[in-house]
C-alpha cells in the first residue's frame, strides 16, 4: 500500500509572510463576496449563451460534429471511426476521475507516469485559442486524445473549442482563471482563480476538472492546500518542448522526441501566442512518437494504465508557460 502524501509539508517562509498580509483597509468582506457571486452569474449567463448559440447554428453539432471522431489514441491512421463516449456515458471502469483519484489517495501530483508500459501523454496549455482549431484537427486525423490545461478566461471568446474538445473525448484540466504565478497570490486569490476555472468549464456542460497546471510552474504550500480543498491533482511534466518560444519546428520536434520514455509528459501550448509552428511539428512527433512503439494517452489514461510510483520528490519550482 503506497504511502499517503503528508498534506502539512512545512511552508516556506514566504508563504507565511503572504498568508499573514493583511487584506486592504475599508473593503467589506460581504460585499466583496456579493460582488464575486455576482461575477460568477453573468459569466455563466453569458457563456451559456454562446454554448446555445453554438447550437442554433448547428443543431446536433455538439454531439456529433462535422469533422470525424476520434477513435482510441493507438488507433492505426485509416482505423474506422466511432463517436467517443461522453462523460455521461462511460462505465464506471472508464470514469477519468477513478484514475486520478486513486493516484491521488497517496500523492497530491504528477510529473511521469510509471515505466511499466509504453505510453505517452501529450499536453496542451493556455488555451483555447484562435489556433486552438488547427490543433483538434491534427488529433483528429490522427486519432489522438490529449489533455488541455485551459485558461477560465478564454473559453468566454473560444468556447466552442472546448466543446470540441468535449466531444472528442479529449480531457480540460485547470490552468486557472487569468494565468497568475501562483505563488505571489493570498489563499483566497488562488482559491478563486482556481474556482472561476472550474465553473466556466462545467457551464460548458465539461465534467468538473479534476487536473490542475500552474501557469510558469508556480506554486506554493498554499497552492497545494487549495488543491486538496477542490480535489484537484496538480500535473507537473517530464519533458518541456518550449514551442512558446517558438525556436522553429525541428527544434520543438527534437525536445518532444528526446524526452520520450514511457510514462513521459509532453508540454506543448495551443494558446497564449502564435503556434503555427506548434501544429506543423505535432504530426511529426505523433508519427515518430507511434513509429517508436509509443501510445499517446490522456493523463487520467495514463494514471489508469501505468501510474506513477509513490514517493515522488515534489520539486521546489518548475519552468513552463
Amino acid at each position: 500500500m503506497p504511502g499517503r502524501w503528508d498534506w502539512h509539508f512545512e511552508d516556506r517562509e514566504t508563504d507565511r509572510v503572504q498568508l499573514a498580509a493583511p487584506s486592504p483597509a475599508g473593503v467589506d468582506e460581504q460585499a466583496r463576496r456579493i460582488q464575486i457571486r455576482r461575477r460568477r452569474i453573468a459569466a455563466a449567463v453569458a457563456l451559456a449563451a454562446v454554448l446555445l448559440a453554438l447550437v442554433a447554428v448547428a443543431p446536433g453539432s455538439v454531439s456529433r460534429g462535422s469533422h470525424p471522431a476520434r477513435t482510441a489514441s493507438n488507433a492505426s491512421p485509416g482505423a474506422g471511426v466511432h463517436a467517443p463516449k461522453t462523460h455521461a456515458d462511460r462505465a464506471p471502469e472508464e470514469d477519468p476521475s477513478a484514475a486520478v483519484k486513486a493516484v491521488l489517495a497517496y500523492t497530491p501530483f504528477v510529473k511521469v507516469g510509471g515505466d511499466r508500459g509504453r505510453e505517452v501523454a501529450l499536453t496542451f496549455d493556455d488555451g483555447p485559442g484562435p489556433y486552438t482549431p488547427a490543433v483538434l484537427s491534427v488529433l483528429e486525423r490522427l486519432h489522438v486524445r490529449a489533455t488541455f490545461f485551459e485558461i477560465g478566461a478564454m473559453l468566454r471568446y473560444f468556447g466552442a473549442s472546448t466543446v470540441r474538445e468535449l466531444r472528442d473525448g479529449d480531457v480540460i484540466g485547470d490552468h486557472t482563471q487569468t494565468h497568475p504565478e501562483m505563488a505571489t497570490l493570498s489563499a483566497h486569490a488562488q482559491h478563486e482563480q482556481l474556482f472561476e476555472q472550474i465553473l466556466h468549464v462545467e457551464v460548458l456542460d465539461g465534467p468538473r476538472p479534476i487536473l490542475f497546471r500552474p501557469p510558469y510552474g508556480s506554486y506554493n504550500a498554499t497552492t497545494m492546500r487549495q488543491l486538496r480543498a477542490l480535489h484537484l491533482m496538480m500535473v507537473l511534466w517530464s519533458v518541456d518542448t518550449d514551442d512558446y518560444l517558438q525556436p522553429g519546428v525541428p527544434v520543438i520536434v527534437q525536445r518532444a522526441l528526446a524526452g520520450a520514455r514511457p510514462g513521459a509528459i509532453l508540454l506543448m501550448h495551443d494558446a497564449g501566442g502564435t503556434r503555427t509552428q506548434t501544429i506543423a511539428a505535432l504530426p511529426r512527433i505523433i508519427e515518430e512518437l507511434r513509429a517508436r512503439g509509443f501510445h499517446l494517452v490522456t493523463v487520467p489514461e495514463l494514471l489508469r494504465d501505468d501510474p506513477p510510483p509513490p514517493g515522488q520528490t515534489l520539486p521546489s519550482s518548475l519552468r513552463g508557460d
